[in-house]
Parts: C-alpha cells; sequence; structure tokens
C-alpha cells in the first residue's frame, strides 16, 4: 500500500500515529506566569543534542480556552521554561488522567493525585516520583506547518533523577520500565535491553 498524506489513507485510522514508533514520553509540567501548575503528556518528545543537552516536544492541538494552542506552550510563553518528568510503567493510569483536556484551572497534579515536588532552578513543579525530571529553559519555540502545530525546544538546566534508578553509577532504566506510546490507543513498556558497541568504540 501507498498513499499520499494529502489525499488520505483509507484506513479506519491514521497509520502515521504507528508507523513511527515506540516513542519516549514527555511528562510536561509548567506553571503559568499566574501560578497555575499544569501536567500532560506528549509523545512527540525526544533528546535532541548532548553538549548542552536539550530537548523538544511538539503540541499539536488546541483548547478553546487557550489561544490556538494547549495550556503546557500557553505557559511556557509567558515563564519560558518547562520540567521533562520521565513516565515509568507503574504511573502509565495517573498519566492517562493528565491527558484529558480538562479547563486551564484544573491542576492535573491535584485531579490525577499525583505528588508535586519544587524544581531547583527554575519556578515549575515537577513530578515527586518520577524516574527523573529535566528542568528546562526555553531556546526556541517553533511554529511548524499547520495552523496549531509547535514545537518547543529546551536546554536541561536542572537533572533530578529517582537513587534507586541509579546503579553501579548507571542510570538505569530497568529499574523503572519506562512507559512508551505506539499508536491509536497502544502503549509499551521496556522490560528488556541489550548492548551493542559501535564499530570504532
Amino acid at each position: 500500500m501507498f498513499y499520499t498524506p494529502q489525499n488520505g489513507h483509507g484506513l479506519a485510522h491514521n497509520p502515521f500515529n504507528a508507523i513511527v514508533t515506540p516513542r519516549p514520553i514527555g511528562w510536561i509540567s509548567t506553571r503559568g506566569a499566574n501560578g497555575a501548575d499544569n501536567l500532560a503528556p506528549y509523545s512527540f518528545f525526544n533528546a535532541v543534542a548532548y553538549v548542552p543537552p536539550q530537548v523538544m516536544f511538539a503540541s499539536t492541538g488546541t483548547k478553546p480556552d487557550q489561544d490556538g494552542t494547549k495550556d503546557s506552550v500557553a505557559h511556557i510563553r509567558e515563564t519560558k521554561v518547562f520540567c521533562v518528568n520521565i513516565v515509568e510503567e507503574a504511573m502509565k493510569d495517573a498519566m492517562n488522567q493528565t491527558s484529558g483536556p480538562w479547563d486551564a484551572e484544573v491542576d492535573e497534579f491535584t485531579h490525577a493525585g499525583i505528588e508535586k515536588a519544587t524544581c531547583q532552578d527554575i519556578n515549575c513543579a515537577r513530578v515527586a516520583a518520577a524516574p527523573a525530571s529535566l528542568e528546562c529553559r526555553v531556546t526556541q519555540i517553533v511554529q511548524l506547518k499547520g495552523e496549531t502545530n509547535f514545537m518547543i525546544l529546551g536546554e536541561v538546566v536542572g537533572v533530578h533523577m529517582r537513587d534507586d534508578c541509579i546503579v553501579d553509577g548507571v542510570f538505569d532504566v530497568t529499574r523503572f520500565n519506562p512507559l512508551t506510546r505506539l499508536g491509536y490507543k497502544d502503549y509499551s513498556v521496556i522490560r528488556d535491553t541489550f548492548s551493542l558497541t559501535r564499530p570504532g568504540e
């Protein structure tokens, strides 16, 4: 089968959502200029550079109570900071609760029963029990093609790691089983890992 996105695929659901998988989930916490906290998962998320460490996530929708975007982007426009919280298997239900189209005044931490912690170097809350959290300062907000598509790029200025995830000097993902997004309503959990040495190393 071949299709061009502009002409449609003829299937019951968009296959693009399931082709680029698995995708890590960036559980993005923000705080608006008015002090309101927000927490929402984004599967268009990844690390993009080592030195300095940088990450990106993309928001691809809108809410009627925001100006052509979602709460996360609206807050980031105001404050220029955000925090990426890594999602483990044990947090899947809480993460899913924060994905709803809640009103701007709803605090998803409270709504989903998630304990907050205070970021150290930015004015933002983070998920206290997350395996890791990345405090970020925005470097760019890029308007992508499409009316409500925005890519947020940030420099990681602070890193929180849960102590039980550090084993023999290594951040060990097998200690918490990262949750990943597949397609449609499907997710997966990373339990099996293996190592490869690249040529020349």
